[in-house]
């Protein structure tokens, strides 16, 4: 009697081992890959620096090699990039996520076409997940800076200085 049972048990685990996912379970995994680490802050950390975040948003980063300390980053930047669209500054990120909600950041991120050198088509394509991770970390940080500069339409004159970004071909 007892090997009955015990045959009985097997076969339910094994059926139930073999069956198709719950479907309630497959709804709660994120859709598309994100960044894990050991909490969301650590993980938008990580996501700025790989992005890139810093060589725009941080006066001086690339010439400092990355060297500015993490309580003076992603303030903005006085010096614009000028082009065909105009003159367009980076953003003090910290201010922004100071006084927008999480949502509201991630709408942002994902639909609102943004100035170059921003590569907002890059950037629609980030995880929801990792977007709020993002949010999360410069939030942290807390507010600090001044707002950038206006951005400017196509010819008016820049009061800052400014990065060209049309192409310059070479001297024949």
């Amino acid at each position: 009697m007892r090997w009955i049972v015990w045959m009985a048990a097997s076969a339910a685990v094994m059926v139930s081992a073999c069956s198709k996912p719950d479907a309630k379970a497959d709804a709660t995994a994120p859709a598309g890959p994100r960044v894990v680490a050991a909490n969301d802050i650590e993980a938008g950390r990580y996501l700025v620096l790989v992005g890139g975040c810093n060589d725009c948003h941080t006066e001086g980063f690339p010439q400092s090699g990355g060297s500015i300390p993490e309580a003076q980053r992603l303030t903005g930047r006085s010096v614009g990039y000028q082009g065909p669209w105009g003159v367009s500054y980076a953003s003090n990120l910290r201010l922004l996520a100071a006084n927008m909600t999480e949502d509201g950041w991630v709408e942002i991120m994902k639909t609102k076409k943004l100035l170059p050198p921003m590569p907002s088509h890059n950037l629609a394509k980030v995880s929801d997940p990792d977007l709020r991770a993002m949010y999360r970390y410069i939030h942290s940080l807390g507010a600090a800076g001044q707002p950038e500069p206006e951005n400017l339409p196509p010819g008016v004159a820049p009061k800052t200085a400014v990065e060209n970004m049309v192409p310059v071909p070479p001297a024949a």
